[in-house]
């Protein structure tokens, strides 16, 4: 730390974790840079003085590296894994007793209780440098400074306010550029830095839980057009393209961060606030600075890809080891980036817990991980400072652990390429849409009292129905038809055409005899119980049911309602599972 840090220039002796004294009045740890008794800054000093620092001159750390040459499109599907062979208490008492000492007398007031490390540890995240890097600059308060030069930006041509009163969505990218210290022996030295890990962290507008969607690497997709800020100041729109791998959204063609938050969000349909990227060094640094991460094996896993060995058990890994655990996907599973991806969120979920147990006990270690984190970190403009950041942090500080929720966007295996996937559309719109609703994937508290029994559904085969359009999208009748005949095997649905009147919401008229068809079709079509409209009178064998598509269809496939309970065939795992182990 230098010299205006530590507040005291040319004195070796000094620990910057020594000067920092926990105020119980805040429940914060404190800067107290005089030894001699000179109290520390107070927040509201520090906020005025944070403002000033704002507006001086940048950090010297943003990165502006130009791209390495990219690798040739022939090689998108070779693998990239392959790589070669006692003091402290008592000075801080000491502070402690001299700044009560200048303070006067003892106020008469009633002390508020202290709060422990373990309580005011930021809860929410889900990427690795999202919660370690707003849990360390929440708690090292006053080294904004020098976390501020650690930081590098982009800008992306969108500068959202750090914080939002609605829900937020951050971009975590993870990229597989070999260009950081220690990382020019992995694989494939020329890769531009592609989107090799990429998870849509989704917190909810009440702050209670937070989804973390993992996006895989290879499945295929639309690129949109997206501009990016060139050296020179200009901006260079890089046109979009149509069904290439989710990966090339960052790297390829010159394309930066705001690409793969562009492709994102036309994936997705969410809006994105912020994003937060780092390379392979912040996985060896961050897991350093934490002293280890444990993970589980399920069976002895041995990758000479990626030079993983353990023993079927529990380990602690750091380093290095913790970087081959998180890229090992030759041992596993049957050996796909679907299965590494499920490494990744072991690992990432272990984390979480232990910053939550013990990474936040101690200043010393605090300065540690925010060291790490902020240093491994290249962030938006919206949030590309430490106080910026602290803002960003304090305002998701509210999720716990137990509300934590990561899953895998579904895909399909592409019948095309094997080497690539396909989205799911049938499970991924209804994840998108309970998303973009703000449900939790969390599982919450069961409820009381006695649930009804789930309707009775009837095989696709007998149900019948006719599609009428009153309101959705042009040709939307004859493309449910399709839909439902090929997609669902209901061969019995037809196209009535369209519907006399436009309605507001789709309608499902049934009767009593046709629950069962009914219950199945809403399943399908994602119907919310006010669409349910059933008869007085029975109908015969052969009359259809009459589902007529009103303003608020999209598509068939997807939801009118969002679902309220994670969809069949999405995995997920929640964070504060301890019993994830490696196969």
């Amino acid at each position: 730390m230098d010299a205006q840090g530590r507040g005291r220039a040319g004195d070796n002796n000094v620990d910057p974790a020594d000067q920092w004294v926990f105020d119980p009045n805040t429940g914060n740890y404190e800067l107290r840079l005089d030894h001699a008794g000179q109290a520390p800054a107070r927040p509201a000093d520090r906020k005025t003085a944070g403002s000033r620092r704002a507006a001086g001159k940048p950090g010297d750390d943003t990165d502006t590296r130009p791209l390495p040459t990219q690798r040739a499109r022939g090689d998108e599907s070779a693998d990239a894994d392959e790589r070669p062979g006692g003091g402290r208490a008592s000075r801080r008492a000491a502070g402690s007793r001299a700044a009560a000492a200048a303070a006067g007398p003892a106020s008469r007031r009633k002390r508020k209780p202290k709060k422990s490390g373990k309580q005011k540890a930021l809860y929410w995240t889900a990427g690795v440098v999202g919660f370690v890097l707003v849990a360390g600059c929440g708690g090292a308060f006053y080294l904004y400074q020098q976390l501020n030069g650690n930081i590098s930006k982009v800008d992306v041509g969108v500068e959202n306010d750090a914080v939002s009163d609605g829900p937020v969505n951050v971009l975590i990218i993870g990229t597989d550029a070999r260009s950081g210290k220690g990382n020019s022996g992995y694989g494939d030295a020329g890769s531009v830095g592609h989107a090799d890990t990429t998870i849509l962290m989704h917190i909810s507008k009440d702050r209670s839980n937070a989804t973390a969607l993992s996006i895989p690497r290879d499945m295929i997709t639309d690129i949109p057009s997206c501009p990016t800020k060139q050296k020179d100041g200009s901006t260079k729109n890089i046109p979009g393209e149509h069904g290439v791998r989710f990966n090339t959204s960052l790297g390829q063609e010159g394309r930066d961060p705001g690409c793969t938050w562009r492709t994102v969000e036309k994936l997705t349909g969410l809006k994105i606030n912020h994003f937060m990227m780092a390379d392979f060094n912040a996985v060896k640094s961050l897991s350093t600075a934490v002293d280890g991460v444990e993970v589980c094996a399920g069976k002895d896993l041995n990758d000479p890809k990626s030079h993983l060995k353990l023993k079927a058990g529990r380990h602690i890994v750091k380093g290095e080891q913790a970087l081959a655990f998180v890229r090992t996907r030759h041992a596993i599973g049957f050996g796909s980036d679907l299965d590494r991806i499920k490494m990744q969120q072991q690992f990432l979920s272990s984390l979480i817990r232990k910053l939550k147990s013990s990474a936040f006990s101690s200043p010393g270690k605090l300065y540690d991980v925010s060291q790490a984190a902020t240093k491994a970190l290249t962030v938006d403009t919206g949030i590309g400072s430490a106080n910026k950041l602290l803002d960003f942090g304090t305002d998701l500080k509210k999720v716990d652990i137990d509300k934590v929720t990561f899953a895998t966007v579904p895909v399909l295996d592409n019948p095309d390429d094997p080497a690539t996937v396909i989205l799911n559309k049938t499970a991924a719109d209804p994840l998108f849409a309970m998303v973009r609703a703000d449900h939790a994937l969390a599982k919450g508290k069961k409820g009381k009292g006695k649930k009804s029994a789930p309707a009775k559904k009837a095989p696709p085969e007998q149900v019948r129905v006719d599609v009428t359009n009153g309101g959705g999208p042009i040709g939307s009748a004859q493309e449910t038809v399709d839909w439902l005949q090929n997609t669902k095997a209901a061969k019995l649905s037809t196209n009535a055409g369209n519907a006399p009147a436009k309605l507001a919401a789709t309608r499902l008229e049934y009767a009593p005899n046709q629950a069962d068809q009914a219950a199945t079709l809403a399943d399908w079509m994602g119907l919310p119980k006010s669409a349910l409209k059933k008869s007085s009178q029975n109908a015969g064998d052969r009359v259809p049911m009459k589902l007529t598509l009103g303003k608020d269809f999209k598509a068939p496939g997807s939801p009118i309602e969002a679902p309220t309970e994670t969809p069949d065939g999405v995995q997920n795992v929640n964070a504060d599972d301890k019993n994830v182990c490696a196969k």
